[in-house]
């Protein structure tokens, strides 16, 4: 089956619309754990982990603050203490500031 150029775009636009109003209301928590050897992990929780854009923003996160990390069963991890860090870039990418969590 063959869609229009225009049901495209409706279809585009509805998931863009969809994927704002989930933003705004996912409650996302960010901590920081001790691991042995006094390494320190950030763990983001509350992220949509079926969001196919979840991978690119963990690759840029990895990227901007230098560190690795790994998406588990239902949490982000990252190397390193940045909890603040993290705030700020999913405030810029578009994550509402009330609903994130730093403990």
């Amino acid at each position: 089956m063959f869609l229009s150029v225009r049901e495209k775009m409706s279809a585009e636009l509805l998931d863009n619309i969809l994927k704002g109003v989930f933003k705004e209301q996912q409650v996302i928590k960010i901590r920081v754990e001790k691991r042995k050897g006094h390494r320190e992990v950030t763990i983001i929780q509350g992220l949509d982990l079926k969001d196919p854009n979840l991978k690119k923003l963990v690759s840029e996160m990895k990227a901007k603050f230098a560190c690795g990390g790994t998406i588990k069963d239902d949490h982000v991890e990252l190397q390193g203490e940045h909890r603040y860090k993290v705030k700020e870039f999913l405030v810029a990418n578009g994550f509402p500031e009330s609903n994130i969590i730093v403990e």
